[in-house]
């Protein structure tokens, strides 16, 4: 900034001028010109136009400029100056070319394709002229103007009796004459038609059209065009053997001449054009001496920058010395924060590992914890009223619902989370979650309220089992905190863009609330407000994963609430609506399959505990079940027995369940084996697939689950059989 400003200080000289005329009256001025031209008052055209072409350059305006030179050339045009003419409208496309005005490009063509034409009779180049201005006719789209200049063409051949080349651009006037013709076309059209039936020796018709030009040219003020109706009716009368009637329309045509350039209008439109010729190299002289002030501003400019030049170089030499001093500092600290990165990195590899094994060893145990506590309520139903049962069925399923949000807030943390794409009905999803919590709105006496928009589509499509998370999460909390009250669930269409349908959801209660110094903070992880000791209040993670299960959908989560006036929580989700969409995911759907057989179920566990929850709840489905503690037993077993199907545990000592269904596989054996495992799913699956293992289920699991896998994949390998 301050060289800009130093340098502009050396260039405050200008040139005193007076006031320009504005650009309103420049265009009033324009105007005029054309309406003297168009009544052949070439005098006062040339002089008002040169008014105009001075006031348009006064305010640097192209498009006046050019409408004035245009006007310029027309003027001398008219006046025999062809090759002023030329120079005139070549200047006015110069401008032109400087807007974005294609009315004057066309108009500028067109008169250069007339120049060409009918003064220079160079006919191709002026017929290229001609179809650039059709171009431009075309862009803009005026097809009056187009049709006008399809008339031109059509002459051109015809002055140089190529009449068959001119015939297609007769076609086409002749074709369009009502839609675009008018009184300014109507002279010259009925003089081609004229010219060409006397070509065709229609020597009848070619006479009616030639009257018919000099009656129309009669009623209009454009009396060039019938001075040419009556010069080329001349030819023809001349052409039939009529030489008085030819020589009558010949005698017409120099008096309508005459009287459009008479002798003393010729003179003072050459005055008019001899003073405008001086504005023009008055104009080419004043530029001149411009260029040469600014070359002497320039020159005293370039002396000032090559000192200037010189300073910033030390300066710069001085920056780039401190530059490389900066660099080496920062390579000596980059260095340190690499290895800082590095160490990060392994810290948070080995976090996630941490968490995988810590959830696999507790799953393992709270599998065989859960499956024998159900074991024993089942079969002993005299203790389904003890409290001891109940408190260890209900501190395992506890215990198993912390490793659960552990694993979910990690894997959203490690990005390891995407959204599904699942059709579902949002009344059935909302009616599950209220029935699951039903006992804890028991235990509270609270009531579940809920409301749905009936402008919700019944079918939407998304990720059904993340919405579900993040309403039972928030659904349960507001149950948590309230007591004798109500939690309501509303659900509103905000709005729809095209096949998205964006739902509101609102849950509310009338719980104890939330004091806004600790409204922050509920959203992280492990956090927990107004707890007592005396109450079990969850583990502090479930608003932490609704938070971020939200951002997988691109949404935010508002909180409303104060003590004693209970809590809101709103956010947006959208979803798609798709009907045709929904059918075909209806259609992939797996139904399923129930069968009465009794199967044949080998089952590779190496824990004695877990062995024994297995082969229970198989059992209890009347299927045949057998039991080895290894893969190496497994591969043994099925050498001389066959299953319907394998359930194989991963983690296994000697040989993991992905190496036993390798070699399996390897063996030619297609039974289907399912994973039984207590890792995550998505740590596991890739390798599954790769092993040959069908599907995955993860421990502690419900048997209806495991039933419907067993059942659907018998039935598919025994159809592929």
């Amino acid at each position: 900034m301050f060289l800009l400003v130093f340098l502009n200080c050396f260039n405050n000289s200008a040139i005193g001028q007076s006031e320009p005329i504005s650009e309103a009256k420049t265009d009033k001025l324009v105007k005029q010109a054309l309406a003297n031209f168009r009544e052949s008052n070439f005098e006062k055209s040339l002089i008002i136009s040169r008014v105009a072409l001075n006031a348009a350059s006064n305010i640097k305006d192209p498009s006046l400029i050019s409408r004035s030179y245009t006007i310029i050339a027309a003027n001398y045009n008219e006046l025999g100056e062809v090759d002023k003419a030329i120079f005139f409208y070549n200047k006015s496309l110069y401008y032109a070319n400087k807007t974005n005005n294609d009315t004057i490009k066309y108009n500028l063509y067109n008169n250069l394709g007339n120049v060409y034409c009918f003064e220079k009779k160079q006919f191709d180049k002026g017929i290229g002229y001609y179809k650039k201005s059709i171009a431009y006719g075309l862009k803009i789209n005026d097809l009056n103007q187009v049709y006008f200049t399809n008339v031109n063409i059509a002459w051109a051949y015809f002055d140089i009796n190529k009449y068959d080349q001119g015939d297609l651009f007769l076609k086409y006037i002749n074709t369009n004459n009502k839609k675009y013709g008018d009184k300014s076309t109507d002279v010259i059209v009925n003089m081609l038609n004229g010219m060409y039936s006397s070509y065709r020796k229609d020597y009848e018709a070619a006479n009616e059209f030639f009257l018919k030009a000099i009656e129309a040219g009669k009623k209009t003020e454009e009396k060039s065009d019938l001075a040419y109706a009556h010069l080329e009716y001349s030819k023809f009368l001349n052409k039939i053997d009529k030489p008085r009637e030819a020589y009558k329309n010949l005698t017409s045509y120099n008096k309508v001449t005459e009287d459009l350039y008479n002798e003393e209008k010729l003179k003072k439109a050459s005055i008019a054009g001899f003073s405008l010729e001086l504005d023009e190299y008055k104009r080419q002289i004043d530029k001149i001496e411009n260029e040469k002030v600014e070359q002497y501003h320039s020159l005293k400019k370039s002396r000032i920058i090559v000192i200037l030049f010189i300073l910033i170089s030390l300066i710069l030499l001085f920056l780039i010395i401190t530059l490389v001093k900066n660099i080496r500092f920062k390579k000596k600290h980059n260095l340190e924060l690499l290895k800082a990165k590095e160490i990060a990195e392994e810290a948070s590899l080995l976090k996630t590992q941490f968490i995988s094994t810590i959830s696999h060893e507790l799953r393992t145990p709270l599998y065989g914890v859960v499956g024998i506590t159900n074991m024993l309520l089942e079969e002993h139903k005299e203790l389904s009223q003890s409290q001891h049962l109940s408190a260890l069925k209900f501190s395992a399923r506890y215990l198993l619902s912390l490793v659960n949000d552990i694993l979910q807030i990690n894997k959203i943390e490690e990005n390891k989370v995407v959204l599904e794409t699942l059709t579902f009905n949002i009344s059935d999803e909302i009616t599950m979650i209220k029935n699951s919590l039903s006992f804890l709105s028991q235990k509270n006496n609270n009531k579940i309220n809920v409301s749905i928009d009936p402008n919700i589509p019944e079918y939407l499509i998304g990720d059904k089992l993340r919405l579900a998370q993040i309403l039972m999460n928030l659904v349960s909390n507001a149950l948590k905190f309230t007591k004798d009250g109500e939690v309501e669930i509303i659900v509103n269409l905000d709005r729809i863009e095209g096949k998205i349908y964006f739902l509101d959801f609102l849950i509310k209660d009338n719980g104890v609330g939330i004091a806004v110094v600790d409204q922050g903070k509920i959203f992280e992880k492990f956090v927990q407000v107004g707890r007592k000791d005396e109450d079990y209040q969850g583990t502090g993670l479930g608003l932490s994963i609704v938070k971020k299960l939200l951002g997988l959908f691109g949404s935010t989560i508002t909180l409303v609430s104060d003590i004693g006036e209970g809590t809101s929580f709103a956010f947006i989700i959208p979803f798609e609506y798709d009907p045709e969409k929904t059918k075909n995911i209806i259609e992939e759907i797996e139904v399923d399959l129930t069968s009465n057989e009794v199967f044949k179920i080998l089952i590779v566990e190496d824990n004695l505990i877990n062995q024994l929850v297995t082969k229970k709840i198989i059992e209890k489905n009347n299927y045949i079940c057998k039991v080895v503690d290894d893969g190496f037993g497994a591969l043994r077993i099925l050498e001389s027995e066959e299953f319907d199907l394998i359930l194989m545990d991963i983690n296994m000592p000697l040989m993991n369940g992905f190496e036993t269904t390798k070699r399996i596989r390897l063996q030619g054996i297609k039974t289907p084996v399912v994973a039984l495992t207590a890792f995550d799913k998505d740590e596991i699956t890739d390798e599954a697939i790769s092993s040959g293992i069908n599907d995955i289920i993860i421990k502690p699991f419900e048997p209806v689950k495991l039933f419907k896998i067993i059942n659907y994949l018998i039935s598919e390998a025994k159809n592929a059989g």
